[in-house]
């Protein structure tokens, strides 16, 4: 028996030692200050002989305008702000003089200003409680346009200016067109005749009309049943087209062209997906469409004479997802993005092969194959139906080796979480979190049906899907089931309240970022040029001034902050017009009463969004301490 005994540990052995060894996987842990020195770099407009490039890069801790040569030396910093973020809007003509836009402390009442030779700026639309938004040069090159609320808070009018009158200091305007309705301005035609009009009706359906500015008629161009949205684009350069985005008739949004003089519509371009946005180059020697093809952009360029599409370099393990191109049609332009690395903009000659990097967006100390490369997936919701997200694992999970996780919820309500590259996301995965990014039902990017699924139903059915998002993260193997958080921003933050407060054991921990507490209040305080856009905000949410009432205070998680019983973290920025800081003071106050551990971290000098590095260090780098100690519940050291 003793010897039987002997050969089956011996057995034992022989088998535990032909198993191969099991590889524990170990990858370098980085500080938030180091996810934080990556740059954000946005724009990449021409100048006019195409050899340079205005940018704006936060490089500086804060956004600023820089100019890059598409020769490859080094770029040249155009403004030095150290309190607003300063972003470019365009050169102008023949000139290095820029136009640029900010705003307040991020009260979104953003200015046009000009920036000359000599570094002075000069506001161009200098009106007291008003903003304004950069609308393109004329095609003489004469003057440029802008939209403004600066007659009435709440519709923006349209307006041209010319460069003569600016370089007298007279910074006097021509109306092109007074909104007193409520239809707003979508599209111009290049000789100011026509205008594509817009009017909200719901989130769903929307109306377009074609504004004769010569005859003064305005006609109803868009007559259908049943909901659908309209979204103009550009006329053509003879004008007499409008091209248009739609999804009349379709689940999926497509590109149709309106025949003005004899008022037909024709079917231009459609995808699988959503076609998201449409233009034509210079002269309409090309044609760029980007698709929302499953959380991705797919872009494509048309060459209009022959109908085929124009090759684009291949920018390994990279998705371009925007195109421009110089007056001359010669130059492109490529912003070029990856999960694991921040927009990178590119530029080459139309018949290279290659493309030519121009800026470095990653810092050199994170190398990008330690992080996480995102994967779109699916899951069954509560009653059947498919949820797409975008998942990211951490390198370190294993079966025998679990980790915490966290359901992200975009914003909106109607927003997307995409394939695309998030310092705060790659840093909880870098720290051991898995991230599961949620596109609940009334997500955009998946057709009109699935869009509209959430309508009045916000806190309950969108809820239910983020809830059984647990079910795909413990159907990995690798994620630990009882340490599941939620995290969100704005909508995304609305539902981790609601999550805190109706369903208060589903998550452990719940990370709210600017997010809707009160319905009441905010869809009563919404800023006053969305007065346009009101009626369809209320048709799709509720009206707060109806019996709708009694509905938005039952999804209004503050009036049920007493059901709160897990840890919460909240961040807020003091100038935020779209929910306004005293919905974040009330939900903290409301559930410290319950005796919840809260933290609070409030920003004096952001307002929808934090756009200064430091603040994003300071926030973001206490949402990771946050989760260490509640989620992972780890003994969290003191250091001096």
């Amino acid at each position: 028996m003793k010897r039987n005994y002997l050969i089956f540990f011996a057995l034992l052995f022989v088998l535990a030692a032909c198993q191969p060894e099991k590889k524990v996987v170990e990858i370098p842990s980085y500080s938030i200050e180091q996810f934080y020195k990556n740059t954000n770099v946005s724009g990449g407009s021409f100048s006019s002989d195409g050899s340079k490039l205005l940018v704006s890069s936060n490089e500086t801790g804060i956004y600023n305008l820089f100019e890059i040569p598409v020769d490859g030396s080094p770029a040249k910093q155009l403004t030095n702000s150290e309190k607003e973020s300063f972003f470019g809007l365009a050169y102008f003509p023949n000139s290095d003089k820029v136009l640029l836009s900010y705003d307040q402390g991020g009260n979104e009442n953003n200015h046009i200003y000009m920036r000359d030779v000599d570094s002075t700026i000069t506001d161009l639309t200098p009106f007291e409680g008003a903003r304004a938004g950069f609308w393109g040069w004329d095609r003489d090159e004469k003057s440029f346009y802008y939209q403004s609320n600066k007659r009435d808070p709440k519709f923006m009018d349209l307006y041209q200016i010319g460069l003569e009158s600016i370089e007298k200091g007279d910074f006097t305007a021509k109306m092109l067109y007074e909104n007193n309705d409520g239809l707003d301005v979508a599209a111009k035609s290049k000789d100011n005749r026509y205008l594509a009009l817009t009017q909200s009706i719901t989130t769903n359906n929307n109306e377009m009309y074609l504004y004769d500015r010569k005859s003064g008629k305005k006609k109803h161009i868009s007559k259908h049943s049943g909901d659908a949205t309209y979204n103009p684009q550009f006329f053509s350069l003879d004008h007499k087209y409008l091209y248009y985005l739609s999804n009349e008739d379709s689940d999926f949004v497509y590109l149709n062209k309106y025949d003005i003089e004899l008022g037909e519509k024709e079917m231009v371009f459609k995808a699988d997906w959503d076609v998201w946005y449409a233009y034509d180059s210079y002269n309409e020697k090309y044609r760029i469409i980007g698709i929302n093809e499953d959380g991705k952009t797919n872009v494509k360029m048309i060459d209009l004479a022959t109908n085929e599409e124009v090759k684009l370099p291949e920018i390994k393990g990279g998705d371009i997802k925007s195109v421009g191109l110089t007056k001359d049609e010669s130059r492109v332009r490529l912003v070029v993005g990856t999960s694991v690395s921040p927009n990178n903009i590119y530029v080459f000659e139309l018949g290279d092969a290659e493309a030519k990097k121009l800026t470095e967006t990653l810092n050199p100390e994170i190398d990008p194959a330690n992080l996480v490369e995102a994967k779109v997936v699916r899951y069954e919701s509560f009653d059947g139906v498919m949820i797409p997200a975008i998942y990211y694992q951490p390198k370190i999970a294993a079966t025998d080796r679990k980790v915490p996780a966290v359901v992200w919820v975009h914003g909106g309500p109607g927003g997307q979480s995409r394939v695309s590259y998030f310092s705060l996301i790659q840093f909880m995965v870098n720290h051991g979190y898995a991230v599961l990014a949620v596109n609940n039902r009334g997500s955009s990017g998946y057709g009109k049906e699935f869009y509209a699924m959430d309508d009045k139903k916000h806190g309950d059915e969108d809820l239910k899907d983020c809830i059984w998002g647990k079910e795909f993260l413990a159907s990995t193997g690798v994620v630990d089931e009882t340490k599941i958080g939620i995290i969100g921003g704005s909508y995304g933050g609305y539902m981790t309240m609601a999550a805190l407060a109706f369903t208060p054991e589903e998550f452990e921990v719940g990370v709210n970022i600017f997010g809707v507490t009160n319905w009441l209040r905010t869809l009563k305080s919404i800023p006053p040029y969305w007065e346009s856009f009101r009626k369809a905000l209320y048709a799709e949410i509720g009206d707060p001034t109806t019996i709708d009432s009694v509905a938005l205070y039952n999804k209004s998680p503050l009036f049920f902050a007493d059901q709160v019983t897990k840890p919460l973290m909240v961040l807020q920025g003091a100038n935020d017009v779209r929910v306004l800081k005293a919905e974040s003071d009330e939900i903290v106050d409301a559930v410290k009463k319950n005796g919840v551990p809260v933290e609070y971290i409030v920003f004096d000098d952001e307002g929808h969004g934090f756009r200064k590095k430091e603040n994003e260090i300071k926030g973001y780098g206490q949402v990771v301490v946050f989760l260490d100690k509640y989620l992972k519940k780890e003994e969290v050291v003191a250091t001096e």
